[in-house]
């Protein structure tokens, strides 16, 4: 087998800004060419404060028998992080669509962690037909029966310091110096990641860099929204889908109560969906690239 093909990618705007993407495929010489133009195309979509280099130890992997696509959302990576926009659900969701239709266009399988995973399903629901198929790794979002939509890191530091003072922009600011520091990054990972082999400093960098870029700190507001920046409630986008569904569970995730979260997916999600558990924490793809990797190809072949 060939060694996969990255390309050096022409620029691409959504809403006049400039979003960062990297792409790869089979080398020319696969033996089974037909079979990329015959099977969907992947994109993968990162979750809050991560971006297409979280994707590292997937891309190699799976780009050896598909195209796969990995983009930054508008106020992450290497995207631009403009002041004007409404950062949110809607947003991110309407960005994946366009670069599918635009930048890929034909069916595609979306891929996300996180808030990426609730990018991907928002887009998978809208995406129709060019949607083939949708797959959630520890996905946030909320359900409409819950009370409180916001998840992970950004709930708890609202129980601990307080919903009323969290609205205030110096402490807003404090926090968020504190958190792009070296340090309170590779502490933060060592919590969600059960295994920490792939806590490097090469992770560490690529989410610090970013928080330095002009715009960062509006971005990182949005999750004192009182909705957080989920958008539509899960319940809802599930109803919508029409693509086949694979959940990836890291168990272990310690931003989220897994076992809770795994028992409204599935009491929500569409009855064909396919589910994998894995030992892992909120970034199994990451932490266990094997075998989210082993997990995604086997249950592509099935389509």
């Amino acid at each position: 087998m060939s060694a996969p093909e990255i390309f050096k990618n022409n620029p691409w705007e959504y809403l006049g800004h400039s979003v960062h993407y990297v792409s790869s495929e089979p080398g020319k010489d696969f033996a089974n060419q037909g079979a990329i133009e015959n099977s969907p195309a992947i994109l993968l979509v990162h979750g809050f404060g991560a971006s297409t280099h979280h994707w590292r130890h997937n891309i190699p992997v799976l780009s050896k028998t598909h195209e796969v696509h990995a983009l930054d959302l508008l106020g992450f990576g290497r995207s631009a992080k403009p002041s004007d926009l409404n950062y949110g659900g809607a947003l991110w969701r309407d960005q994946v669509v366009a670069y599918v239709r635009e930048k890929i266009g034909r069916p595609t399988v979306l891929v996300g962690n996180s808030l990426g995973g609730y990018a991907a399903l928002a887009a998978g629901s809208n995406l129709g037909d060019d949607a083939a198929g949708v797959v959630l790794l520890n996905a946030a979002g909320y359900f409409s029966d819950e009370r409180r939509p916001a998840k992970g890191f950004m709930a708890k530091l609202r129980r601990t310091v307080g919903g009323g003072l969290l609205k205030d922009p110096l402490v807003q600011r404090l926090i968020f110096e504190n958190l792009r520091q070296p340090s309170t990054i590779r502490r933060t990972l060592n919590q969600v990641y059960i295994d920490r082999t792939n806590v490097d400093d090469e992770l560490v960098e690529a989410i610090r860099r970013p928080s330095l870029d002009e715009g960062a700190f509006k971005v990182f507001r949005s999750v004192f929204d009182t909705r957080g920046p989920q958008g539509e409630p899960l319940d809802k986008l599930f109803s919508q889908l029409r693509s086949p569904l694979l959940l990836l569970w890291g168990k272990r995730d310690p931003w989220m109560n897994a076992e809770g979260k795994r028992a409204s997916f599935l009491k929500h999600a569409p009855s064909a969906t396919t589910e994998v558990v894995l030992d892992a924490g909120h970034c199994p793809h990451d932490e266990v690239p094997d075998q989210v990797n082993a997990a995604l190809l086997e249950w592509l072949s099935s389509r």
